[in-house]
């Protein structure tokens, strides 16, 4: 997702390493970069331009304190980070704010348009799920009386989430929304959420419907649907629907196949009309209010710790979570336990979209790796093949045991020792964390960057989790190696002792 712009930021910092003050040659250096991703992504010159020269005023007027104290603790912070916190804010600001949709207090009209192809019959069952979510009964409307099956689409859907569909047989969709906003009115419900016909193109027909059906339902918000692969040509659609209805938010559609991010970064500012969801997936869950702050985050490799925190809280429970924590940080998680834990995980959505919401996977992980979410599905094919004994006590698991696990869950019998293994790794590592009260809250950053929210972007906390300087993969290698030479030495000096004994 977005691994255009990810790339041009990234390189953009890795020009910056080891610099010790920014100048206005570094600067422009590190920009090249990003204006040759901003561009690639389909972004408008105009903006990329006015983007470019923010981003260079904030770094150059700003002074760049490469040491201070806070709290008695040294902290080092690099010309990098500086000039990733001006990128940040100047993304959200590009981006502008999030507008989500409040639950409704009363009967109101939200009307869907879009051209042909952008999503907008799954969209809608996705809002309607969004809105059943927040205690909402909100209503679905098929008014797309021209594309085959599109009727039957919905009912499908609307039976998915569980929402109530309006529709019938006939060619006038202004009547049927017309009849389906009075039956919500005579049934107290809340949102009716217009399903409209869409064409390949804007033409005069298509708006003359959606102008009709505006007059007869007065909608509250009409919310155009946008593939987020249209690039720059969504802008151009956008300014297309603007001239004939009154826009009040846009939808942007298939983010998660996006590569370039052109549309999400420049609709709010060529069109002023602010971003109120996004769709990250083909799932009727895979709807999120729009959050400038965790994609410019997601933008610059720093993951979305706000947004995984909002997937995490739709899917968990929170008396369970903590009766596993603490058995985790005691060293008595089980096999059961992490079977439940991955069922959780696969709740939450794609596996590949949780791991780009970490802080710096993208630092941890190679260019374009993909994360294979099948993974998954194994790992519990192994637990559900043990019996409860052995899922409780993974130790009496020899030999013949594993090899009957092996076969019934149709993998080898390395995959499941080599599963085994990072098991009881992370419980003894967890256990050890548990002990004593106090190693989590020792490691680098972490509390600041938590605490502080991505509002409050410190860039001392971007230093100390490895942002601005080295990346974490490369800090790991650089260990092994000293690691490594330390045990050359220890076997040189072994030897030697030896020799002198003979």
């Amino acid at each position: 997702m977005l691994e255009t712009l990810t790339r041009g930021f990234r390189d953009a910092r890795d020009h910056l390493r080891g610099v010790t003050r920014l100048t206005q040659e570094s600067i422009a250096e590190a920009l090249r970069e990003v204006r040759m991703s901003l561009l690639e992504a389909d972004v408008d010159l105009a903006i990329v331009r006015g983007f470019l020269e923010r981003v260079s005023e904030r770094c150059q007027g700003q002074k760049v304190v490469l040491r201070s104290s806070a709290k008695g603790q040294r902290v080092e912070v690099s010309p990098g980070d500086h000039f990733t916190k001006a990128c940040y804010e100047e993304l959200v600001a590009l981006m502008g704010s999030g507008e989500p949709i409040s639950r409704a207090k009363e009967t109101r009209v939200l009307m869907l348009v879009g051209l042909q192809g952008t999503g907008k019959t799954s969209t809608a069952a996705k809002l309607a799920l969004h809105l059943k979510k927040s205690g909402e009964r909100p209503l679905l409307v098929a008014a797309d009386v021209r594309r085959p099956a599109a009727r039957e689409q919905l009912q499908v859907l609307g039976e998915q989430v569980g929402v109530e569909v309006y529709s019938r047989s006939g060619s006038d969709a202004a009547a049927i929304c017309a009849e389906a906003v009075a039956h919500a009115r005579e049934n107290d419900l809340g949102s009716v959420i217009l399903d409209t016909a869409g064409r390949l193109q804007i033409d005069d027909e298509m708006m003359r419907e959606l102008e009709e059906i505006a007059e007869s339902t007065q909608p509250e918000l009409s919310l155009l649907v946008c593939d987020a692969m249209m690039g720059r040509e969504a802008v151009n659609v956008a300014h297309g629907f603007s001239e004939r209805l009154r826009l009040d938010g846009l939808i942007l559609t298939k983010l998660d196949g996006d590569a370039r991010g052109g549309a999400a970064l420049a609709m709010r500012s060529a069109t002023g009309v602010p971003i109120r969801f996004i769709t990250t997936g083909e799932a009727t869950d895979r709807l999120e209010a729009f959050r400038p702050e965790g994609l410019a985050s997601r933008i610059l490799g720093m993951g979305d710790v706000v947004g995984l925190m909002q997937d995490f809280e739709e899917v968990v429970d929170a008396e369970q979570a903590e009766k596993d924590a603490q058995r985790l940080l005691k060293g008595r998680f089980t096999l059961e336990d992490f079977l439940s834990q991955l069922r959780m995980l696969q709740k939450m959505g794609p596996l590949q979209d949780m791991v780009e919401k970490l802080p710096f996977a993208g630092e941890l992980l190679p260019e374009g790796a993909q994360v294979d979410g099948r993974e998954l599905k194994r790992v519990e094919a192994m637990i559900l093949s043990m019996t409860p004994a052995e899922r409780t006590h993974p130790e009496i698991l020899d030999g013949s045991r594993q090899e009957r696990i092996a076969r019934g869950s149709g993998t080898r019998l390395q995959d499941l020792g080599e599963m085994l293994q990072r098991f009881q790794a992370m419980r003894k590592m967890m256990g050890k964390l548990g002990q004593g009260g106090g190693m989590l809250s020792k490691i680098p950053g972490l509390g600041k960057m938590l605490g502080g929210g991505m509002g409050g972007l410190d860039p001392s906390a971007l230093g100390e989790l490895g942002l601005g300087g080295e990346a974490p993969n490369r800090r790991a290698a650089r260990a092994q190696k000293a690691d490594a030479r330390r045990q050359k030495r220890k076997s040189l000096k072994k030897h030697k002792r030896r020799g002198k004994r003979r």
